[in-house]
């Protein structure tokens, strides 16, 4: 009878003396039939490799379904070396900078899961070194044995068997064990042999478990971007439709932006705003963008000062915000009913003020950045601005506009911004956000940084503009003195104005007489020719209509007194007013918040003159 024979390192094939023949005819082997040598091993029914193969099977099933990486090589080791017989094993992995092998799994005596150990320190760092397996029959003549762990655990190493976790030659780590609990104490062959097929296997099964682990945690900070990007959108207003007078656009460069503007209504019909950029980029500029967003919401409900309103959000954000950040900020308060805006600016670019004649203005920031220093209203850190957009537009806009690529390496650059503001100067204001926005996302180029852009237009343009579907056009602005020499200047520009819109020169001359009269009022009766008191004329044109806005700083009037009366009872400035009112087809008193001056409209519908250029 065929038996197998094991012995330490071999495998040795004995048959009986009987059918130990060369001749094949004699032995039973028919010419051409298994030729192999018979002293060497029958792989098909040896009992060791048979074992080594179901073993195989077995840690191959148990490595396929396992995703958790502690769970799967625990299992691996311990199936491995109950298998060899091992007194005790361990499965070191390399950190992810390469530089160390951590102790995964240990099974034994003694437990040293958690070792750590240079990645060419020992046995195991030379393997994992040379990414070759590696049999040590008695390690104390062996140079390369680690005897620092023996010291420290107590426990005595004889033998190792070791070889290398790889995927496609990347070592990843290496499967340790430690004295065989037989006669001889020593590993053989086969038991390496195995021993680097389970390390493959074991390899493989690591790497696609970090590979399940990889996909879980990039789903799992995909979909918390996905919500911390919901959260920011709905920290942003709703866009009103026209004529409200501020409209806003943030494109964030990533999931999440480090940008932010705001705009709400107060109880007194102000309306307050503001625009911000964070410094720094991902989840913590986020985060930091959205405590400052709704820190101005909560505040400015009860601080309707923006400079005091910004010192107050600066103290909170110097308590928390993370060492090195910041925050530029704009915020400023419209009132509709004036188109004054008063305004404060901390460490941000200088919003643009585009006037109705289409010059541009700057704002400078009055104070360093908010999340620095303390700031004191009282101590002049932080300062309003106060002024009136007459007929303009204020726009107020991060750098990852002025700094965005247009194409060809150029950048867009505050005068970039100002022709495209000119160009589209008659545009719905939306539109002309929109004009700004397309030049900075042309095909094929990429968005670096956050795009933000907020936009205040008079409130008295915008009305108009959603009165007259956008028609109408603020083509002169004219501040003068209430003196009756500047009376002539005020004709002169009605009279420039209506020509070149088309206006009959026969209605041109009737506007001229009649804003004339109004500008004359304000100059004798309300300010009582005080010759050092301003006022203002905006004239808008459209299609067949002329609107006049007359504005003054005097004490109010009273409306009813300014009601035509005709002749009969005609008093001082009678006459002018029944002119007014008999030349326009609308006039009206506009109410001026803070009770101090007067804002009086007047629009007149015109048949254009084909003859007039």
């Amino acid at each position: 009878m065929t038996e197998y024979i094991t012995q330490p390192g071999q495998y040795q094939y004995n048959m009986p003396k009987s059918s130990q023949a060369t001749d094949h005819t004699m032995s039973g082997i028919p010419p051409g039939g298994d030729r192999r040598d018979p002293k060497r091993i029958d792989r098909r029914r040896s009992p060791a490799l048979k074992g080594h193969l179901e073993l195989l099977a077995r840690m191959s099933g148990h490595l396929a379904v396992t995703l958790n990486i502690e769970d799967t090589i625990q299992k691996a080791l311990e199936l491995i070396a109950s298998y060899v017989n091992a007194e005790a094993g361990s499965l070191f992995l390399l950190n992810e900078n390469g530089t160390q092998l951590i102790c995964k799994a240990s099974v034994g005596p003694v437990n040293v899961r958690g070792l750590t150990l240079k990645a060419d320190e020992g046995i195991v760092g030379q393997c994992v070194t040379a990414n070759e397996s590696s049999m040590v029959r008695d390690v104390s003549t062996d140079p390369d044995f680690a005897r620092s762990v023996d010291a420290a655990t107590g426990f005595r190493t004889r033998s190792i068997l070791c070889a290398p976790m790889s995927v496609q030659g990347v070592c990843i780590g290496a499967i340790e064990l430690i004295n065989k609990k037989d006669d001889s104490q020593l590993f053989s062959d086969p038991d390496l042999m195995m021993l680097r097929t389970l390390g493959s296997a074991a390899a493989l099964a690591i790497r696609n478990a970090r590979m399940a682990e990889e996909l879980v945690e990039q789903e799992r900070v995909s979909r918390e971007l996905e919500l911390a990007s919901e959260m920011q959108r709905s920290l942003l207003p709703e866009d009103r439709p026209a004529p409200f007078p501020v409209h806003g656009v943030n494109l964030p460069a990533r999931e999440v932006s480090g940008d932010f503007y705001d705009f709400y209504e107060l109880g007194d019909g102000r309306i307050y705003f503001s625009l911000g950029d964070v410094s720094g980029k991902g989840m913590d500029a986020a985060l930091l963008m959205s405590k400052t967003a709704s820190l101005f919401r909560c505040l400015g409900k009860t601080i309707d000062e923006p400079a005091t309103l910004l010192a107050t959000i600066n103290r909170e954000l110097c308590e928390t915000a993370i060492h090195g950040m910041f925050v530029t900020m704009v915020c400023g308060i419209l009132d509709p009913a004036s188109g004054d805006i008063k305004l404060a600016n901390a460490g941000h670019e200088p919003p643009l003020i585009h006037a109705a004649d289409g010059h541009f203005s700057a704002i400078p920031a009055s104070a360093p950045p908010l999340g620095i220093l303390p700031l004191g209203v009282v101590d002049n850190d932080i300062r309003n601005e106060v002024f009136n957009l007459a007929g303009g537009t204020l726009y107020v806009f991060t750098d990852g506009v002025t700094e965005g690529d247009i194409g060809g390496g150029l950048r867009l650059e505050v005068e970039g911004f100002r022709k495209i503001i000119t160009a589209g100067a008659n545009a719905p204001l939306a539109e002309r956000i929109d004009a700004v926005i397309s030049s900075l996302k042309g095909a094929g180029r990429k968005q670096h940084d956050d795009i933000t852009v907020l936009a205040v237009e008079d409130p008295a343009a915008a009305r108009q503009a959603g009165e007259h579907g956008g028609r109408l056009r603020s083509v002169v602005t004219l501040t003068f003195l209430s003196c009756p020499e500047e009376l002539a200047r005020v004709r002169d520009a009605v009279r420039d104005s209506c020509r070149n819109c088309g206006c009959p020169d026969a209605v041109t001359q009737d506007l001229v007489i009649a804003i004339g009269e109004a500008s004359q009022n304000i100059v004798r009766h309300a300010y009582r020719d005080s010759d050092d008191s301003p006022a203002t004329l905006e004239i808008l044109c459209g299609d067949g209509i002329l609107e006049f806005h007359l504005r003054d700083t005097a004490p109010p009037v009273d409306e009813q007194a300014l009601k035509p009366v005709w002749p009969e009872k005609v008093q001082a400035g009678g006459i002018g007013l029944c002119l007014i009112h008999d030349i326009m087809d609308e006039v009206e008193y506009l109410p001026v918040r803070g009770g101090r001056g007067n804002r009086l409209r007047m629009v007149k519908n015109f048949e254009r003159d084909n003859n007039e250029t």
